[in-house]
């Protein structure tokens, strides 16, 4: 492994005040994996004190001394740097009650989660290993750093991180830490919103989410639980194979990797369950459920502290994700005009997920000839919404009609008769429609 030259000028700068450094945690579980940490942490057995002595000459930020953290910046780069330290009780279930500062590494690394993230590097010595951490790594296996039952009884927010690991890293969970995760997924309520979120994106973007939810319905449902009516749900459907969870959870694999269309995709049935109704023949309907998952789905992203932004680009992509997108000019533009760009590009992802999930054995839709309309659509810049009508609201004033709601419904009927091709996009056309059907 090599290591970026700002953290080995810090453990140096350390080793040669006398006192040991390492980088740990995540940078060496990446860099053994071959790929470049996004951050590199480094611990000490320096003491706090002795850290704001020894990087004097360097630009810090007392990030959490009373922690044993200084934050040291080389080329406005930030390392946290951390005293060597055990835990105390968690009385709350997610933080320390104390921190002891200690002079052994192992014991530093004896408090972390998995044994994969129990790993501390040294230029010179080489991989600090005690936990077995390589070869778990090697393994693609999650495994608790000593009693699962206990790691995830001391801090909650580690079932979420074994969920997000799994998933980020493709890797299976070794069957004591499985087994834990589930038995206590309960106690992610001790959890704040916010930090199940975090979890959750960057899990739903992983390339082993499918397997990582699979195997831990639970615990999506202790994050997510709009999902739990869904988990066993069958749908009683031809053409559905799987029930309503794992459907959904096939399907977030199968789509663009794109935040917004995973969380649509997430969240488009979670209606169904609500919405079941059964024929006289046995077969499984729910009508209606577009509109019903979405409004649970407003109220999920709202306990889950999800921005305003996110929240207006996902609830449109679930109520209009059982639509139809016939491979037709008109009907295409409406969807446009309905959507937007960005929408209607990611709702031909959310359904292409969704489609791809149903039965293995059947063909999905194919939306070639949707996007080759789409395309077309856009490379000769037809006109599907207000913004790209030849007149606007000040022209029709100029002509001389009344500032007030009578000016959007003229551009409404305006846009609606360019979008079915009734009319050209021209400026001399639509003040002829609005002069006939609106005279002054």
């Amino acid at each position: 492994m090599t290591l970026p030259a700002q953290a080995c000028t810090l453990i140096a700068t350390l080793n040669q005040s006398g006192y040991e450094a390492y980088a740990v945690g995540g940078a060496v579980r990446d860099m053994l994996r071959g790929k470049a940490p996004d951050d590199i942490d480094i611990t000490t057995n320096a003491s706090p004190e002795q850290m704001v002595d020894v990087f004097s000459s360097f630009r810090t930020i007392p990030t959490g001394l009373r922690l044993g953290t200084l934050t040291v910046l080389i080329d406005r780069t930030p390392f946290e740097v951390t005293t060597y330290r055990t835990d105390g009780t968690y009385s709350d279930g997610r933080h320390p009650d104390t921190v002891c500062f200690t002079s052994s590494l192992t014991d530093d690394l004896a408090r972390r989660d998995f044994t994969v993230n129990a790993m501390a590097y040294h230029p010179s010595e080489g991989l600090i290993d005690p936990f077995g951490g390589q070869d778990d790594l090697n393994a693609g296996r999650l495994r608790c750093v000593g009693e699962a039952t206990e790691r995830f009884s001391e801090d909650a927010l580690r079932i979420a991180r074994l969920l997000r690991f799994m998933s980020v890293l493709d890797f299976t969970a070794e069957e004591a830490t499985l087994r834990a995760a589930k038995e206590l997924c309960e106690r992610l309520t001790l959890v704040a919103a916010e930090r199940k979120r975090v979890e959750l994106t960057k899990a739903l973007v992983g390339t082993g989410f499918e397997a990582a939810a699979v195997a831990l319905p639970e615990v999506m449902g202790q994050l997510v639980p709009a999902l739990r009516p869904c988990i066993g749900f069958e749908q009683y459907n031809p053409h559905h194979k799987f029930d309503v969870y794992k459907h959904t959870i096939r399907a977030v694999q199968n789509a663009s990797n794109d935040l917004i269309v995973r969380l649509a995709v997430l969240l488009h049935d979670v209606g169904k369950p609500s919405c079941f109704k059964r024929d006289e023949n046995g077969i499984g309907h729910f009508y209606g459920h577009p509109a019903v998952s979405r409004a649970i789905a407003e109220r999920q992203l709202k306990e889950l502290r999800f921005d305003n932004a996110t929240t207006q680009a996902v609830l449109p992509l679930i109520k209009a994700h059982d639509i139809d997108l016939p491979a037709d000019r008109k009907i295409l533009k409406r969807r446009l005009q309905l959507l937007g760009k960005d929408g209607f590009e990611r709702l031909l992802a959310v359904k292409e997920a969704d489609a791809s999930a149903c039965r293995p054995d059947s063909v999905p839709p194919d939306f070639g000839e949707v996007r080759r309309l789409y395309k077309e659509i856009l490379d000769a810049d037809e006109c599907f919404s207000l913004r790209d009508l030849a007149v606007n609201g000040n022209d029709l004033i100029v002509l001389g009609y009344p500032k007030g709601p009578l000016i959007g419904t003229i551009l409404d009927a305006m846009l609606d008769a360019v979008i079915t091709e009734t009319l050209p996009n021209t400026a001399d056309a639509l003040t002829a429609y609005a002069k006939e059907c609106w005279p002054l």
